[in-house]
C-alpha cells in the first residue's frame, strides 16, 4: 500500500527546510512535474536530492493541483497545498507564512541532479548574509556554446563582491573583445521568512516579465541578491527533449545507455 502524508504543520519551528513548488499547467511541458524519469516522477527525483542535504530539516512540495497533491501523497512526500501564483517563489512566499522556519530554500521542481552539496552551499550562506541582501542563489560555470545560446538556460553577470548584477536568457555580457565566462543560474535560492514577505510585496518589473526570471525583481527594486559559486552541471528539465536527455543521464548513472534527447 501506498504511503500517505499529511500536509505540515507550522506548529514546530524548524531550521533550514527545502521548498520544491511545483504547477501542473507548464506552457513548454505541461504535468512535467509528474513525468517519469526512470520509474519515478521528476518531482520525486528534486525531493530525494533534498533529503540527501546535510544541514536542511525537510524538504515539501508547494503545488496548487490535486493531480501533483494525490502523487505526493502516494509517494509519501510532504506537501502544501496552496493557492495560484505568478512564480514559484511567490508559491514558497506562502508556504513560510504557515510553516515555521528560520530560512527556506526554493528547490526547483525541474532539478533532478540538483547537487545536495549545492542545496548545503546555500543553506550555509544563509547564515552568513552580507546587510542589506534578501537572497542568494546558486551559480555555476557554462562552458557548452549551445547552454549559452539556448534560451532555456538562464544567464547572469555576478559583480566583483558576489551580487547578480543582470539575469538573461540572452547571452551575457556580450562577446565584442575576448570570451567572457559564461555563468548559468541554477533554480536554487534561499531566503528568510521577511525576504520572502518583501518579495510577494514587490511588483514584477519590466525585466522580470520579459525575462521570465523572477530574481529580477529583487534587481529591478535594489535589493541585493547575493551569487553563490558551486560544482554543479546538473540538467533543468524545460522540455520533453531535456527529460529525455535528463534519462540518458540516469541510465548512464545506473551503468545502462538509453539512447535519444539532444
Amino acid at each position: 500500500m501506498a504511503a500517505t502524508t499529511a500536509q505540515p504543520t507550522g506548529t514546530t519551528p524548524r531550521r533550514h527546510i527545502a521548498v520544491i513548488p511545483c504547477r501542473w499547467g507548464a506552457s513548454r511541458f505541461p504535468g512535467k512535474p509528474l513525468a517519469l524519469l526512470g520509474d519515478k516522477p521528476l518531482l520525486w527525483h528534486v525531493h530525494q536530492r533534498c533529503l540527501e542535504a546535510k544541514r536542511l530539516d525537510g524538504a515539501v512540495v508547494a503545488t496548487d493541483d490535486e493531480r501533483i497533491e494525490v502523487a505526493c501523497r502516494q509517494l509519501g512526500i510532504e506537501y502544501i497545498r496552496t493557492g495560484e501564483h505568478l512564480t514559484g517563489t511567490d508559491r514558497v512566499a506562502e508556504v513560510a507564512e504557515r510553516l515555521q522556519a528560520e530560512a527556506y530554500i526554493n528547490v526547483q521542481g525541474d532539478e533532478p541532479f540538483i547537487s545536495p552539496t549545492a542545496i548545503d552551499a546555500i543553506s550555509e550562506a544563509l547564515e552568513h548574509l552580507p546587510s542589506g541582501t534578501l537572497a542568494v542563489n546558486a551559480y555555476s560555470e557554462l562552458v557548452d556554446v549551445g547552454s549559452v545560446l539556448d534560451y532555456n538556460v538562464v544567464k547572469v553577470v555576478v559583480a566583483a563582491q558576489g551580487e547578480a548584477l543582470m539575469f538573461s536568457r540572452q547571452p551575457i555580457p556580450y562577446p565584442k573583445g575576448d570570451r567572457p565566462k559564461y555563468l548559468r543560474q541554477l533554480g536554487l535560492y534561499g531566503f528568510t521568512g521577511p525576504a520572502l514577505q518583501r518579495f510577494r510585496q514587490l511588483r514584477q518589473g519590466p525585466l522580470e516579465r520579459a525575462e521570465g526570471v523572477e530574481m529580477l525583481r529583487f534587481v529591478e527594486h535594489g535589493h541585493a541578491v547575493q551569487m553563490i559559486p558551486v560544482l554543479d552541471d546538473g540538467v533543468a528539465v524545460d522540455t520533453p527533449d531535456d527529460l529525455a536527455r535528463a534519462a540518458n543521464i540516469l541510465a548512464q548513472q545506473a551503468g545502462g545507455l538509453i539512447t535519444g534527447g539532444r
